[in-house]
């Protein structure tokens, strides 16, 4: 019996835009284990076209709010944050301003759960 392999395509969006960002205001705490992460009140999730944004946006992050990084792929435009949901809120913002303001990106909304 051969097991079947599955393949991970990742498509992108052209241009320059950060296209999801959303607070997780006081997870779970298994969500911080199934994650590998630092067990925080918030998570901050943050992905960004084109994906090597993410290096950008994870310095600005942590130097514009009291947040650490959880998670930060350069292949895939992906971070995660951790902190107080005040804090991880006010890096979103300040992220989603710099690079609107300074880099001509694409701003998205911010989402809460």
């Amino acid at each position: 019996m051969s097991e079947e392999k599955k393949r991970f395509i990742q498509e992108f969006v052209p241009g320059k835009q950060i296209t999801l960002s959303h607070v997780i205001a006081n997870p779970d705490v298994d969500m911080f284990d199934k994650l590998g992460i630092e067990e925080s009140g918030a998570l901050g999730i943050l992905t960004l076209t084109p994906s090597e944004t993410v290096i950008i946006a994870g310095d600005y992050a942590t130097k514009a709010a009291h947040v650490g990084i959880g998670f930060l792929d350069r292949f895939t435009g992906s971070l995660v944050l951790i902190g107080s949901v005040s804090e991880v809120d006010m890096s979103l913002r300040e992220v989603n301003r710099f690079l609107s303001e300074t880099l001509g990106y694409t701003p998205s909304a911010i989402t809460k759960s």
